[in-house]
């Protein structure tokens, strides 16, 4: 991947991350509301979405995809400091550029729909700070190594 696409990968999966934690979804539940050409056309989005308001954006995204609110509150859930939506942003954006082969649009969403995305949401393990390469082999292995 590019530079540009590795940032339009990042913002998407801030995007996402966001978009769950405003509506009070798991990004597993938020990506469920995505399709391939709505994921692709949020990728070639992204440089010019960058000049929005991220609010606005998501605010469009879940008026546009009909996106239920949920009862999952990440600040509820979380005994600790919440890391930003950026910073989870990058823990998917290493993880899918680590584990793709060659379609974007479907590791989004195989990574995001995997068991891997909800141990990532679970602030209150190390996982989400975990090191990028036991990400990666973890999520090929389908489960969290020792």
């Amino acid at each position: 991947m590019t530079e540009q696409e590795q940032d339009n990968l990042f913002y998407l999966c801030t995007l996402i991350e966001y978009i769950a934690r405003k509506t009070k979804n798991t990004p597993a539940k938020i990506i469920s509301y995505f399709s391939k050409p709505i994921i692709l056309r949020q990728l070639r989005l992204a440089e010019v979405n960058h000049c929005l308001p991220f609010e606005q954006v998501a605010d469009e995204l879940v008026a546009e995809l009909s996106i239920d609110e949920g009862t999952y509150d990440v600040q509820k859930v979380c005994k600790y400091t919440v890391p930003s939506v950026s910073a989870i942003g990058r823990v998917y954006q290493r993880l899918i550029s680590a584990v793709m082969l060659d379609d974007v649009a479907q590791t989004v969403i195989d990574v995001f729909s995997s068991f891997i995305s909800d141990e990532i949401s679970y602030f209150n393990s190390n996982v989400y700070y975990s090191n990028p390469s036991y990400l990666a082999c973890s999520y090929r292995a389908g489960k969290l190594l020792a």
